[in-house]
């Protein structure tokens, strides 16, 4: 299936409340809610400053989209384990009195022929009203996400987000901004790929960016035929990577100096705990951590060479991943072969977080000051 790139993708932010409306107060609770392809997951958090404090949070793997790649429909089953997740997620935003939050579904969704009908469930069954957003909108929230990342060093800079069904790729310009101006050019892009006309701040560029329909769940329903397992990885490798054709940087060569890649996703941050040989895993350690080409090939090898079983009952891979993390791995693996680089930056949050930011800066509520 080649990699899309629709057409606008709907207003962004969107209004969690009719203009009009008294200002937020500072102090209120924001929530949003991700159900992705594999997982659903939530936040619940406060304004703080230029960020904000997390005061409850929800993952579970539902496994939405399971069959789907086959049927082209939302199974039966995999429904049911959703719709009981998202009631454990109203129970929590009732507990908080949430009252603005944004609640998004993202590949799964997209590409299912009963999404629709779907939606409509999960509202009569747990009262929430759920949204399927576009991929440019997607790509968006992964970037401003990771805002506080981006070093002011940076003048090239990719963003990946390896999702379940689907992996973002946004390639920005920042030569033209100020040092000290990158990360917050970054969190402007909430509003748009293109700046606005008029704007008095340096606007970061949009080279290119991509929705590919392969992540980890889809890409490894396509391989699941193939038994031998370096084969399968090296056939998944292969595959993403001709996906990438259609991105304007796919034949640029890149520069190591100033280029910066930040990986956002399950695969990057466990192949990050696999690296520091975590037993629990530490968000703290994880995010923002910077690994080499070399650091992170040698944990693929690893992987590789435990084989399944030995991924299984990896505490780092866990059980909930340890039959994907080879598709994400091969992903990952192909991103670096085609821009070299000495340094991929790690994070450790992506579509919720990037919505929790695109809501509080619209209603004005985060403070104006480095990341």
């Amino acid at each position: 299936m080649p990699p899309k790139r629709p057409n606008g993708a709907g207003a962004f932010p969107k209004p969690v409340e009719p203009s009009g409306t008294a200002s937020p107060d500072p102090a209120e609770l924001y929530a949003a809610l991700d159900l992705g392809t594999n997982s659903c997951r939530m936040l619940v958090a406060q304004p703080k400053g230029t960020q904000f404090h997390v005061v409850d949070s929800f993952s579970k793997s539902v496994q939405l989209g399971q069959g789907l790649e086959a049927s082209g429909r939302l199974s039966r089953a995999s429904m049911g384990r959703t719709v009981q997740a998202l009631r454990i997620c109203r129970r929590k935003l009732e507990k908080h009195s949430v009252r603005r939050m944004r609640l998004v579904a993202t590949e799964a969704c997209r590409r299912a022929t009963n999404a629709g009908e779907f939606i409509r469930t999960i509202e009569r069954e747990t009262g929430l009203g759920l949204e399927i957003i576009q991929p440019e909108e997607e790509a968006r929230l992964a970037v401003i996400s990771c805002a506080p990342l981006v070093s002011t060093k940076t003048e090239q800079l990719l963003v990946v987000d390896i999702g379940g069904g689907s992996t973002e790729l946004v390639w920005i310009d920042l030569t033209r901004v100020p040092k000290v101006e990158r990360p917050k050019a970054i969190m402007r892009l909430h509003a748009g790929f293109k700046p606005a006309d008029g704007s008095p701040f340096p606007a970061a560029r949009v080279v290119d960016w991509i929705s590919v329909p392969l992540g980890v769940a889809t890409l490894r329903e396509q391989f699941d035929d193939v038994e031998n397992d370096a084969a399968r990885f090296a056939l998944m490798s292969w595959f993403f990577e001709e996906n990438l054709s259609d991105f304007a940087p796919y034949e640029t060569e890149q520069k190591r100096a100033g280029f910066q890649i930040i990986g956002t996703s399950g695969t990057v941050t466990t192949v990050a705990a696999s690296h520091l040989g975590l037993r629990r895993y530490d968000r703290n350690r994880v995010d923002g951590l910077r690994m080499t080409s070399d650091q992170i090939d040698k944990v693929i090898r690893d992987y590789l060479t435990m084989g399944p079983d030995g991924r299984r009952r990896d505490p780092r891979i866990g059980r909930d991943r340890h039959a994907l993390i080879m598709s994400g791995a091969a992903i990952l693996q192909a991103l670096l072969r085609v821009w070299p680089t000495d340094r991929l930056s790690v994070a450790d949050r992506g579509l919720r977080e990037g919505l929790l930011y695109a809501q509080m800066s619209a209603d004005g509520v985060l403070e104006d000051g480095p990341y």
